[in-house]
């Protein structure tokens, strides 16, 4: 998700927009397709079920667009700069199309319904266009569109969370998967888009989730991350057993403590958590198991109490503080991110003041910070006026962003002379002499391998020695 001025600090990370495939084709393949993902980790994680039908379907990966029978760009509707951005793709396709005829190129997710008829119509970008729960029949579509149709399926389900699918892993590291445990979403903020591009929420079965994270721990992942627009209010009920057995109902706690109880060996992550709907029994949950990492993304908008209740966020600022202490309370050392929306409706510069105090009190380690983009469709954008200036947008943004930044560092800097352990996930950016991993906080680390027999998927004992606002620094701690 990008915008004009959006930040993430984390420097080590893998942020780019573009996701190209890392599975070669084979001769089992009679065609090839290109993928980009943009947006969110469940854009990610849906690629790698389309990659999965599409591998049914005689169709396998390749990296290169121009050797492609079929583009897919998964895309994002959360910022108006992610559209932006996909409609100049889509215009660089069609002049691949020019030299390829045959090519055919489509639109998946949260673009899909809103903007099907510019894309097939108006501007003749796409030649199909696919929801986010249509996947299943691209197969068929992809039939139409290489008979000259139009092809579109951009139907919402109730039911489907593709359970029964096992995702080919894109550009995997092969240490790290994501592992969707839902789809939609019930919340109605005010400017968000997901309820009306992803339908309502429905939870996935327990069983088929613990066995895909078993599966990726025999194939030598080592860390799972749970997906979810709102993992907290995930609840499966199991038909098989009487209504008064206990084991019936799985609450996101219950489920949390049957991956982690695969192995203790592999790392268990969650993303998004929703202030309101995180409860003590998952907090809880993580300080009892070790393997379950000392870190969560309780996303907040903004500071302020009216702001909140504009955005319909069904939580007050003294209740957000209230989850922060219960986190510090129950999981000494927990870290803790946030999404930070500046310039929302009618906000005021105490408004401002308040989500810069708030983020003083919650000491964030890192933030992912935008100004608002108004998004068709919204109820912010049927109810209110998008009224905050763009200079003032922006300014307001900055002042996040450098405030981010010292708590950035402050807790960082806290850290050097600590000793933690890292899960390695490969080289670091900057140099191959280095290795880069992560700690249970989700902190990037950054250490020397010379001296050392590790490899990418080993847990190593580091010392933290330095720091940057993104990165820390360390040496691997001798027995």
């Amino acid at each position: 998700m990008q915008d004009l001025m959006n930040t993430k600090i984390h420097d080590e990370t893998r942020q780019g927009e573009a996701f190209a495939p890392a599975a070669a084709v084979t001769a089992a393949y009679r065609k090839k397709f290109y993928i980009e993902s943009y947006g969110c980790q469940m854009n990610f994680a849906d690629s790698e079920i389309v990659a999965a039908i599409l591998n049914e379907s005689g169709f396998g990966a390749t990296r290169n667009v121009e050797d492609a029978d079929l583009i897919l760009l998964n895309t994002c509707s959360i910022r108006e700069k992610a559209e932006q951005t996909v409609r100049k793709r889509l215009t660089e396709f069609r002049k691949i199309k020019l030299v390829k005829p045959g090519m055919l190129v489509g639109v998946l997710g949260c673009m899909a319904e809103r903007l099907k008829a510019k894309f097939l119509e108006e501007e003749k970008l796409v030649d199909l266009v696919v929801g986010p729960d249509a996947y299943r029949t691209l197969p068929d579509l992809v039939e139409e569109a290489e008979g000259g149709h139009k092809a579109v399926n951009v139907l919402l389900s109730r039911e489907e969370t593709y359970a029964d699918i096992s995702p080919v892993r894109l550009n995997s590291n092969g240490v790290s998967a994501f592992v969707s445990i839902m789809r939609g979403c019930n919340n109605m903020c005010s400017f968000c888009v997901v309820p009306f591009t992803r339908g309502r929420e429905r939870s996935r079965d327990t069983p088929s989730i613990v066995r895909e994270c078993t599966d990726l721990f025999n194939s030598g992942y080592r860390e799972v991350t749970l997906l979810g627009q709102n993992v907290d209010s995930y609840y499966w009920v199991d038909e098989s057993l009487p209504a008064t057995d206990s084991r019936r109902t799985i609450t996101f706690a219950l489920l949390l403590e049957s991956v982690a109880a695969i192995s203790p060996l592999l790392r268990v992550r969650f993303s998004t958590s929703h202030p309101k709907d995180i409860t003590d029994e998952v907090l809880h949950t993580i300080a009892r198991h070790k393997n379950i990492c000392n870190y969560i993304h309780l996303p907040v908008q903004s500071g302020s109490t009216r702001v909140l209740q504009l955005m319909n966020r069904t939580y007050t600022r003294e209740w957000y503080m209230a989850r922060i202490d219960r986190i510090r309370e129950l999981i000494p050392g927990c870290g803790i991110s946030s999404d930070i929306i500046a310039g929302f409706c009618t906000e005021t510069e105490e408004d401002h003041q308040d989500t810069l105090s708030l983020m003083e009190y919650s000491q964030y380690d890192y933030g992912y910070m935008f100004f608002y983009s108004e998004r068709p469709g919204t109820l912010a954008a049927r109810r209110y006026q998008d009224d905050i200036p763009l200079d003032v947008k922006k300014r307001r943004l900055q002042e996040i962003v450098d405030m981010q930044y010292r708590l950035s560092l402050e807790s960082n800097r806290q850290d050097i002379g600590k000793t933690v352990e890292v899960l390695i996930e490969g080289d670091s950016k900057k140099s191959d002499q280095d290795w880069m991993g992560r700690s249970s906080e989700n902190k990037v680390i950054v250490f020397p391998k010379a001296g050392f027999d590790f490899k990418k998927g080993d847990y190593a004992t580091v010392r933290v020695t330095d720091c940057n606002k993104a990165t820390l620094m360390g040496k691997v701690k001798e027995e």
